[in-house]
């Protein structure tokens, strides 16, 4: 199956996988506050607020894609949806985009990615998580405990990218990472 069908033709939601691909978001995607303006109107369609709200619908859509995808190991294919987003300078997006990009062994492009997610969104712990994971990767232990640091200062040690990453960096240091 092409995933390219995934996307929306309309803009506005998945064809093929919706609920699956909207199940597994992680986070999921918060509902948009629809435009003040009537963007069903003809005369609203070109609206600036109407144009931005159907790109963020679009790129909600492509997150969620990508991200089941990606967590399904389908790296390539979450890389392939990710290419249409809308908005490549969400967060989210680079942030998957980093995921599937390390996963596929290119770690050095991946950390660019979550750097470019954390300038943007610095409490992104998810992102943080995923770099420290990348260091782990390269063999840099002190920076993997650097971002675990910067994820406890900012969510504390209950949250789950805490444990994930706390957990990776064990592994790691026992010598089965």
């Amino acid at each position: 199956m092409r995933f390219s069908r995934l996307l929306p033709l309309a803009g506005l939601g998945l064809v093929v996988g919706a609920d699956q691909a909207l199940a597994a978001s992680d986070p999921v995607p918060s509902p948009k506050p629809k435009p003040s303006v009537d963007c069903s109107k003809k005369s609203e369609r070109n609206n600036p607020a109407c144009k931005q709200y159907r790109d963020e619908v679009h790129d909600d859509a492509v997150y969620a894609t990508a991200y089941w995808l990606a967590k399904s190991g389908k790296y390539a294919d979450a890389l392939s949806v990710l290419k249409q987003a809308r908005n490549a300078s969400d967060p989210r997006i680079l942030n998957y985009t980093g995921f599937a990009t390390r996963k596929l062994g290119d770690v050095d492009a991946a950390l660019g990615y979550y750097t470019r997610a954390l300038e943007l969104n610095p409490n992104y712990t998810v992102a943080r998580a995923y770099m420290g994971e990348a260091f782990l990767q390269k063999g840099d232990v002190a920076r993997a405990k650097e971002q675990l640091s910067e994820i406890e200062r900012r969510c504390g040690v209950a949250c789950s990218e805490h444990a994930e990453l706390a957990g990776e960096i064990a592994k790691f240091e026992a010598g089965r990472g």
